[in-house]
């Protein structure tokens, strides 16, 4: 997912950024909290796993929020977002994704609370 929206939100800045700054900006940042989740996901350890529990919490409130948005306003965004529709043109890993990520998250740090 983070080289899905890295690529497609660069290849939109560089080519019309000016046609849907906004949607190619949210894109962009959605891109970057893909990137930063996987980062601290493999890095380990609980400061990361606070973190990426946090960037997942934000990634699911962009989702609804710009998805919620999208819906009720069609035009309200020249081009899509990586968020547009809950995540429609991503098959929906967009809003499925951070809540995965932190049921995930909740139950590995059950299960290492268990193990000490």
């Amino acid at each position: 997912m983070s080289v899905g929206a890295v690529s497609r939100s660069l290849f939109h800045i560089l080519t019309d950024f000016d046609s849907a700054p906004l949607a190619h900006s949210l894109s962009a940042v959605a891109a970057v909290v893909y990137a930063f989740i996987t980062y601290t996901l493999v890095r380990g350890g609980e400061t990361a796993r606070r973190a990426a529990l946090v960037c997942c919490a934000a990634e699911l409130a962009g989702v609804l929020i710009v998805g919620t948005w999208t819906v009720l306003d069609p035009g309200a965004f020249p081009d899509s977002t990586v968020w547009s529709g809950y995540g429609w043109g991503y098959v929906f890993i967009p809003v499925l994704l951070p809540v995965t990520g932190m049921v995930w998250l909740r139950r590995a740090r059950a299960q290492s609370a268990a193990a000490a």
